[in-house]
Parts: structure tokens; C-alpha cells; sequence
């Protein structure tokens, strides 16, 4: 059975990091497609490459950080608000000795 986190799975470095990156990057295709841009678009409001915005939306997230995924989703006309709880009873009962980050989208 898993851990719940892929890269933790197959024992890559930094998966807390990786999955956060993938979880932001969902939310912010799910939003660029909602919004109905073009790549070009996308590039023009962000300041990037148009074949930065393919990497985005095809998930290769190498050269994105989890804070710059952060302000793109800003650049959208959204709020990104961030809390900090104690560890929810699922984690606390497990062997985790950290807490854990999850990426929820309002409508």
C-alpha cells in the first residue's frame, strides 16, 4: 500500500515538494483552462515562454517552484490563502513524524 505520496513511493528526493508542485499545478491548468487562454496567452501574463506554459500544462514542472506556481495563480485574479493546523488525527496516527501540505480549490 502506498503512502499516499507517489514520490515518496519511488524515493525521490524532495517528495513533499514534488507533490505540493503537482498539486498547484492542477489548480492552475484547471484555472488556465477555465479561463479559455492560449498558451501565447498564458506566456504574455505571466512573463514567460510560450514553451514554458506547454512545460506547465504538460506537468514538467522542473523549473517551476512551488512559489512561483503560487504567484501565476494570483496573476489569475485569485487570493491564495494559507493556514496552519495542528496535524489532522489521520497523519498524528501514523508513523509520520511531519505534518502535511494539501492544495484545495473554492469555486
Amino acid at each position: 500500500m502506498g503512502s499516499g505520496n507517489v514520490f515518496a513511493d519511488l524515493g525521490l528526493p524532495d517528495p513533499q515538494e514534488r507533490q505540493l508542485r503537482v498539486q498547484l499545478a492542477v489548480r492552475l491548468n484547471d484555472l488556465l483552462q477555465a479561463e479559455g487562454l492560449t498558451q501565447g496567452a498564458v506566456a504574455k501574463r505571466f512573463g514567460i515562454a510560450q514553451p514554458h506554459v506547454s512545460e506547465l500544462k504538460n506537468y514538467k514542472l522542473g523549473r517551476f517552484s512551488s512559489e512561483r506556481l503560487l504567484h501565476y495563480i494570483t496573476l489569475l485574479n485569485r487570493d491564495v490563502e494559507i493556514y496552519i493546523r495542528p496535524r489532522s488525527a489521520a497523519l498524528a496516527m501514523s508513523d509520520s513524524k511531519s505534518g502535511a501540505v494539501m492544495v484545495w480549490a473554492a469555486a
